[in-house]
């Protein structure tokens, strides 16, 4: 089984997304008790990965403040999160990468050691998360050598991510213990709710 060392791993924090439940709002930088979102994944995921991007199509400046390369989607008109991690991917100088949105401010600290694991023992081309009821695709890990495959899913005006995931050896990694990790907040509501719960 081969050991995968999180310094080979890039970190990515997609955050391009329209938002579209959000009145537009940048989702990012939405403010969870008093904190942008992004932070809280930022405060998680970095100790876990050798570097980080982030992927945002706008807001530059403002994500640009927190110390991280900013890489913007190469294909125009917001086409998703294969996207987002197809530009970040181009851009990774590691074995590996590594994906988790924006909106998640729950993810737990061994997020990337379970991925790895599942990835090293299936020997997978891919790891993706799974919270016992359904995959989440957006959370997972995968080898930077799959970067001409994506690009060229994507130049054939393909934009969804569990085809192309099927192109390739997949690796599931149970998170059906934590299925909190996946509470994505995209509604101004969502947000409400988990702050009267820490009231």
């Amino acid at each position: 089984m081969p050991n995968i060392s999180s310094n080979d791993i890039t970190g990515v924090i997609l955050a391009g997304g329209q938002a579209r439940r959000m009145q537009g709002q940048d989702k990012g930088l939405v403010l969870l008790n008093n904190k942008p979102m992004i932070e809280y994944v930022i405060d998680i995921l970095n100790p876990q990965v050798a570097t980080l991007l982030i992927n945002a199509n706008r807001n530059h400046k403002k994500y640009s403040e927190y110390g991280f390369d900013i890489v913007s989607d190469e294909l125009s008109g917001y086409c998703g999160p294969l996207a987002g991690m197809a530009s970040a991917l181009n851009n990774t100088n590691t074995s590996y990468m590594i994906t988790a949105p924006c909106d998640s401010p729950f993810i737990p600290d061994d997020l990337v050691q379970r991925l790895t694991t599942a990835l090293a023992s299936e020997e997978a081309d891919i790891s993706v998360a799974h919270n016992g009821e359904r995959l989440q695709p957006v959370f997972c890990l995968m080898k930077k050598d799959l970067m001409s495959s994506m690009n060229e899913f994507l130049s054939n005006d393909e934009r969804k991510i569990d085809k192309w995931f099927n192109q390739h050896k997949l690796a599931i990694a149970d998170f059906s213990d934590i299925p909190q990790t996946f509470d994505n907040l995209n509604t101004f509501e969502d947000i409400k709710v988990i702050e009267a719960a820490n009231d």
